[in-house]
């Protein structure tokens, strides 16, 4: 740790950042139990309630862009006070929701607000601590955010079947005001705010074209994003699949989303202990081979209709931990390059991630069949270009980054 901190500074500064980090978490599991009752009660079909986690999405990778230079302008810690602020006010909108389109657009809104502790966090770790110990920071905060999809789906469920799913957005709230107190209270400044970093728009955009020209950080942003958007392939469509195909209870599946939560978990716990042995690249790279053969299974197992709930959710165990392998290893990598420019690199690397996310999330509604084969393909697949990347990278190096300059955003 930093040896600026004790001990007990240390882990109360964990718990803050990796809180704000499951802000948006929470958001997007905790109301998956209320969707089959929140197309009911706004009148529509589950594909469109789906449409507010991709708005939710899609927000993320948007307003990242937004609070990237004005964490580098203005300091860490305002923008993030007032990015709270408006998540707190937008879920009271989602809240009080009567129709899915007025939802979709305050879960946009909420999502503009929430990315806010995402970003902050991210770039504080890299403003207190050593580059040494960033990937092991990262995997605590991976850990606390894995912690999250344990309990808000199972809180979601059983809030939707005593209560109405209002309520999930009412206690959101209410978590991000504690939250946001935390943070107030608890964390360091970071770094201190810059005002040569300029606000104009073609400032901004050559500042993130200098992040994108790093080659480390391309291809790391880019391997991690597309591995990472494997889960939300999943979030997107495991209500469906596993209340509707298999006729699981609410608070059943709310146990079922913690079960493989915790495969993330325990994968977490043991890249802190594989990154004292081996190097993050070296990690990284078991990783992907593994979870490319895990979503084959996967594909295998559902087309032959070999899996029942059991065995599905088993194989699912086993592709998502290598999720908590590559993604605190890739975040790490992408950001090592930076110190000035720390908040955009941290921006625009939450923002890819959350944007091929959002996108996977709307091609699996878009190809909605009823079945769960567009779930575990849209998995594979993402598993399958981020671990094409890396090989590409590695056979060739310089082959994504030299490719990307040539493309019409490197130009």
């Amino acid at each position: 740790m930093g040896s600026q901190f004790n001990k007990w500074e240390y882990f109360k500064i964990v718990l803050v950042l990796g809180a704000l980090c499951t802000i948006s978490p929470f958001s997007i599991d905790m109301y998956l139990p209320g969707f089959p009752e929140m197309s009911r009660d706004l009148g529509t079909s589950i594909s469109n309630v789906q449409l507010s986690l991709t708005a939710y999405l899609v927000g993320i990778a948007i307003g990242q862009l937004f609070y990237g230079p004005l964490l580098d302008r203005y300091g860490r810690k305002k923008p993030l006070y007032i990015g709270l602020g408006i998540y707190v006010l937008a879920s009271i909108g989602c809240a009080l929701s009567q129709s899915v389109e007025n939802l979709i657009v305050m879960r946009f809104l909420q999502a503009i607000g929430g990315c806010a502790g995402m970003v902050s966090a991210q770039a504080i770790v890299r403003d207190i601590f050593p580059v040494g110990k960033t990937a092991q920071v990262l995997s605590l905060l991976t850990l606390v955010i894995a912690v999250s999809p344990m309990i808000a789906p199972t809180v979601g469920g059983f809030v939707t079947a005593y209560y109405n799913w209002h309520w999930n957005f009412i206690i959101l709230a209410g978590l991000t005001s504690l939250i946001w107190l935390g943070a107030v209270t608890v964390l360091p400044n970071g770094a201190d705010p810059d005002p040569e970093i300029s606000l104009k728009p073609t400032k901004v955009w050559k500042n993130y074209g200098i992040v994108l020209q790093d080659r480390q950080f391309l291809v790391y942003m880019l391997v991690g994003g597309l591995a990472g958007a494997a889960p939300f392939a999943y979030i997107a469509s495991s209500a469906d699949v596993f209340m509707n195909i298999y006729q699981v209870s609410e608070q059943t599946y709310g146990w079922i989303f913690g079960i493989l939560a915790f495969a993330m978990i325990g994968s977490t716990q043991l890249n802190h202990w594989l990154l004292k042995r081996y190097k993050s690249q070296q990690i990284i790279h078991f990783s992907m081979h593994y979870q490319v053969f895990t979503g084959i299974l996967l594909i295998i197992g559902i087309y032959a209709q070999l899996l029942n709930v059991y065995t599905l959710v088993g194989l699912m165990f086993l592709f998502l931990t290598a999720h908590g392998l590559n993604s605190p290893n890739t975040a790490a990598l992408s950001l090592a390059p930076f110190s000035r420019n720390a908040g955009s690199a941290a921006a625009l690397l939450g923002s890819m991630r959350m944007a091929m996310g959002g996108v996977v999330s709307a091609v699996i509604s878009f190809f909605h069949d009823g079945t769960a084969l567009p779930m575990v393909v849209g998995m594979a697949a993402c598993a399958a270009a981020g671990f094409i990347i890396l090989k590409a990278d590695e056979i060739i190096p310089g082959t994504i980054s030299k490719t990307w300059k040539g493309s019409a955003l490197g130009s």
